[in-house]
């Protein structure tokens, strides 16, 4: 097989870990919804999907939860509680350091929104360390949807096996199996790490 020339990395759960649930009980804690409907409105309802495919502002998202909760805090205050929801997965940083460090190009390519991007880069100095990034709310459609892939084939200028791509979602990586990339089902620091080395891009 031939030696990928970059590396795509999934965000969310592959570098870094991000509970919805710390959002939910902040969000119960100042109205009167409870939390179990709180996390249905965010995460069954289809606001969010709409939100990171840039359907929708982070105004209006934020109206649209206010409006269903009876939250009483003002955008401000929603932003830092709706953001604040990451912890890093220091191995997979290091995997990522140690690539930069071999000079490999790297990508970020996320399904993620408008008020995630600006904290992520405000707090984690590794995420400004890619030479790309493809996010579904800038390019208005999501993972495992052909096109966002096509935002990313264009972006890095590469294709096929030039192209090894790490992803905790098995039908994200379904769809670059389809496009014929290099693909590694992430669920193991260590074993993704081996996947690496095995494509020859570290030893």
């Amino acid at each position: 097989m031939p030696k990928p020339s970059a590396v795509v990395f999934d965000l969310g759960k592959v570098l870094l870990d991000f509970d919805y649930g710390r959002v939910v009980r902040r969000f119960a804690a100042e109205s009167a919804v409870p939390a179990r409907e709180i996390s249905t409105l965010l995460l069954e309802s289809g606001v969010l999907h709409a939100y990171e495919r840039g359907q929708i502002s982070s105004r209006e998202f934020f109206t649209r939860l206010q409006s269903a909760t009876g939250f009483p805090g003002d955008y401000a205050t929603f932003a830092e509680f709706f953001a604040d929801i990451f912890t890093e997965i220091p191995a997979m940083i290091s995997l990522h350091a140690d690539l930069r460090a071999r000079g490999v190009p790297t990508y970020i390519f996320s399904n993620t929104n408008d008020l995630a991007v600006p904290h992520i880069r405000a707090r984690y100095p590794f995420f400004s360390t890619f030479d790309g990034y493809v996010l579904s709310y800038e390019v208005r459609s999501m993972k495992p949807d052909e096109a966002i892939y096509d935002a990313v084939e264009t972006m890095t200028r590469r294709k096929g096996t030039e192209l090894i791509y790490l992803d905790d979602r098995a039908e994200n990586i379904a769809t670059a199996l389809r496009r014929g990339w290099i693909a590694v089902h992430h669920h193991d620091p260590a074993l993704t790490r081996e996947r690496v080395i095995a494509a020859g891009l570290l030893d």
